[in-house]
């Protein structure tokens, strides 16, 4: 099996392992791993975001983590050109680029390339988030579709995130995300990737989810929040979606207890675990798709 010499990314949904079996796999083939996730790249944020411990660096070499300010914005763009940037480093090692994460949007990028879409104004995007806001997903999707037909197709009709994105773009630009798709070039030719996606079954994650949030709290996610709010990050910043971040200032404020917000915490994680595994059936249907219980059978099979 040709893995070494690839670019291979690795996704799955939350809770589901990857960080572990990516180390796994860099031992096995020489490599070097590369975040792919969109708050683990903030130094704040350590036990929040379930960032790779340091014992776990020290085995192999990781790239990407805990490195940019909350205070600061984080594109999709910003991390593509810092990954692309970070693969030539490690394939000149004659190492092989281990990606890993769970954000769509960047796996996204780096296999089809980034849309130079036109900067949106802030308040423009607003706009539009408070009438998905005020009307709902199922409303805002059919309103969606009056306007840009050709996202039927391409879009899944729970997809939230990527309605108010296409609906944005079509109104500001006057041309469908997608056409500003077609018109991307790839940074890479299809056959330089190795793709691998964890599916791990929904009934066992939901416990393997639950055991996080535990640990997340003994580890000190409350300690974390608390020196988060001193430094006072605006609202609109995209750090603040952090999952827990809410929950465990609700707590701080007295306005919730320990129990009820560690249920909150994992009701939200369940959730965006689902929405990930959404987005895997709509755009990772050619990724090699391994059951949890097979990623050590993998792992033997590669030379």
């Amino acid at each position: 099996m040709d893995v070494k010499s690839k670019i291979v990314l690795v996704s799955g949904p939350t809770a589901s392992g990857k960080s572990q079996f990516a180390i796994k796999l860099a031992k096995k083939i020489n490599g070097e791993i590369i975040n792919a996730d969109s708050m683990q790249v903030y130094k704040e944020l350590n036990v929040i975001s379930a960032r790779p411990s340091s014992k776990e660096y020290l085995n192999i070499k990781h790239h990407l983590y805990g490195f940019h300010s909350v205070k600061k914005n984080f594109s999709t763009g910003d991390w593509l050109k810092l990954a692309l940037k970070k693969i030539t480093e490690v394939k000149k090692k004659n190492k092989t680029p281990i990606l890993v994460g769970g954000t769509g949007l960047y796996f996204k990028a780096i296999l089809e390339g980034l849309v130079k879409i036109p900067k949106i104004p802030i308040r423009f995007r607003t706009e539009i988030r408070n009438l998905h806001k005020k009307i709902g997903q199922k409303l805002f999707y059919r309103k969606l579709l009056d306007l840009d037909p050709k996202s039927k197709k391409k879009i899944n009709s729970t997809d939230t995130q990527r309605s108010i994105r296409a609906y944005e773009v079509k109104k500001f630009t006057n041309i469908s995300l997608h056409d500003w798709f077609k018109n991307t070039a790839p940074f890479y030719d299809e056959g330089h990737f190795f793709k691998i996606y964890i599916d791990f079954p929904r009934e066992e994650l939901i416990p393997k989810i639950s055991l996080r949030i535990e640990k997340m709290i003994e580890l000190g996610a409350i300690k974390e929040v608390k020196k988060f709010i001193k430094l006072k990050v605006r609202k609109n910043k995209s750090v603040n979606k952090a999952i827990g971040i809410n929950e465990i200032r609700d707590y701080l404020d007295n306005k919730k207890g320990l129990t009820e917000i560690k249920e909150k915490i994992s009701i939200k994680t369940r959730q965006y675990a689902k929405r990930q595994s959404t987005w895997a059936r709509g755009n990772m249907n050619n990724w090699l798709k391994i059951k949890s219980k097979d990623l050590n059978k993998f792992l033997k099979r590669i030379k």
